[in-house]
This record gives C-alpha cells, structure tokens and sequence, in this order.
C-alpha cells in the first residue's frame, strides 16, 4: 500500500483506535504535547530520472535556510532544496557510501562534513562541493588492521574546530582530530560498558546544560550517551524500544530519528523528541511517551506515516523534514508544527 492510499484508507480506522489526532478535515496530526506536527508526504518528490535518490540519509539547513540533503544515489549526492521542496541545486557523484551529513560554520564560512561508508573516509567540502580536507582511516592510531575495519558514520564539531568522528558501522570508535586533521585522541569502542557502544551512529556537540559536550548514540543499546570533549562519560540516557541515530540540538530540545522501535522490526520507525532534561516529551508517529517514575515505558511505532527514518532536520519555524534509509527511494517527509 502505498503511503496516498494509506492515508485515504486507514484515516478512519486509525481514529477509531485513537492513535492519531484530526484537526482541520482532512488533516493528520501526529505526535504528543507541544510537539505535534501535519504531515506532508510529497515534499521534496522530483523526477526520478533527473535526480534519484537511493538512501536519503541526512539533512541540514544554512543559515539561508536552505536544506540540503545527502543520498548515496551518485547521480546527485547532495540535493538542495528550499523549504517549500523546490529543488534548487544539486552535485555530487562520487560519495557511494555517503551516510553522515554534518554543517559546521567556521571563520565566517560554512562547510559541509562527508562520511563515507565505503570510500572509508570523512571528506569536508563547501557548500557548492569542493573538497577541502579528507580524513582517510586513522592508522596512525593503532586500532586498526586495515582501513575496511573503520566505517565512519557520523561528525560532530566543536568550537574550537576539533572534528569528532563516529566509527558506527566498524570498530565503535570515535576518532578525534584538531581542525588540520591531526590526530588527538581515540576514545569509546565496541562494549557494554557507560563509556562503551554497540552502533555508535550518531554524534552531535551540546551545550544545553551550559556545559560543553557530546551526545553519542549507542543504537543497538536503546541509548543516547552525553560525553565530555575530553572523552570522559557523564551520564546514559536509556530509550527503551527507540533505536536511534543522531542526535540533532535545536534550541532546548534534542530530535531523534528512531528507525525502528519495539524489538527493532522493519518498518517500525518513528520520530523522537526529548526535552531541556533529556526526557522524552513527544514521538510523532510513535505511541504516547510514558515514565513509571524516571524509566520510560518501552516504546513503539503507533501509526504507520515512516518506515525508516534516518535523520531530523528543524527549521526556524520548528517544523520538521525526515530522511529515511531504505524506504522505497522516496524522498523526505515533512512535518509541520501546529
């Protein structure tokens, strides 16, 4: 059933089981709280001829407010899109494993961090796509035999310019390097350990709490881990039933794309919303956020809008634009506050 029909068809029955709301006629709303959202299946949708997508993994948005968007369909890696859905560029065709998309500003110019999951390496371009700096496998850092074992999934920068790599699909590292590309430091790894991870995917710098940071994902943990920079564990943040990738910051509020929930069955996905306090207030197309004091109630998909959402993208006006992995080569979904 495709996601139109779904939406003709299944609108009463789901109404009827409580699990979505109706606003306006006609007019799906999803999520909890504060934090609820209409739904907008097509934005994004171009001719697939010109410019397919396969993945759609990531998104940011400039400080122009334009989105771009990475797929690992090297007809065109990097879409970018206004936030009506209007395709304004695109380039790229050489990423076959792009995965990870992080925007960092620096000395007054933005640009852009790859990761590759097949090239093995981290590559930073402008906004136009001119590579600048290529993070090949660190083995200069002894832990690893070859680079095949070192498929980085995620970036984050700190202020400084320190870049921090997630090694999430290979030996659960994350690499530190200065703003040249010199390895500083390693730290993390494959275990069950607080300092540990099992899928570290994700990775993004926090200052909520005024107190500088990284929050990890630990995917296959059902948990989102806050780090010091220096690499030292402060605290684990259990999510039960939500496998996770990376976490995005907007304002007081950490997003979430949670790709599949329950005992991880396919097409079990959602979105994830935590506030100020890293408690979970809303899950959009998820069942509703419950604690028995401070554990959440295990969660789980509750209505059928997402089949694997991959990343979270914000906007100013706090509406939302979810890539998914492996979900028909569609494109993204939007999601728009109310």
């Amino acid at each position: 059933m495709n996601r139109r029909n779904f939406m003709d068809i299944g609108l009463k029955s789901l109404l009827a089981l409580g699990v979505v709301d109706l606003g306006r006629q006609d007019e799906l709303i999803i999520g909890h709280g504060d934090y609820r959202y209409t739904i907008d299946i097509h934005w994004g949708a171009l001719n697939t001829q010109y410019h397919p997508v396969q993945d759609c993994h990531e998104m940011v948005i400039d400080k122009r407010g334009r989105i771009f968007l990475l797929t690992n369909h090297t007809k065109n890696n990097i879409l970018i899109y206004d936030q009506s859905g209007t395709l304004l560029d695109y380039w790229g065709t050489s990423y076959p494993g792009a995965h990870g998309l992080t925007l960092s500003e620096e000395g007054g110019e933005s640009f852009l961090y790859i990761t590759d999951t097949i090239r093995h390496e981290v590559i930073k371009t402008t906004l136009d796509g001119k590579e600048v700096m290529v993070l090949p496998a660190p083995m200069a850092s002894e832990h690893y035999n070859s680079p095949d074992d070192y498929v980085p999934t995620e970036t984050a920068i700190a202020p400084n310019g320190d870049i921090y790599v997630a090694d999430g699909y290979g030996k659960q590292h994350i690499i530190r390097y200065n703003a040249q590309g010199d390895l500083l430091q390693v730290f993390g790894g494959r275990g069950k350990g607080p300092g540990e991870f099992l899928n570290a995917h994700g990775i993004c710098f926090d200052n909520r709490s005024g107190n500088e940071g990284l929050l990890i994902t630990a995917r296959q943990m059902n948990a989102l881990k806050r780090f010091t920079l220096d690499g030292d564990h402060v605290e684990t943040i259990s999510l039960p039933g939500a496998f996770i990738c990376r976490p995005v910051v907007h304002g007081e509020q950490v997003y979430l794309a949670t790709i599949w929930s329950g005992e991880g069955a396919a097409g079990s996905g959602f979105i994830s919303v935590l506030n100020r306090y890293n408690k979970l207030v809303s899950a959009p197309g998820g069942s509703t956020p419950r604690y028995q004091g401070e554990h959440l109630v295990p969660m789980y998909q509750a209505i059928n809008v997402f089949t694997h959402p991959h990343d979270v993208c914000i906007d100013a006006d706090g509406n939302l634009y979810v890539a998914q992995w492996n979900a028909g080569r569609t494109y993204p979904i939007k999601l728009t506050r109310v």
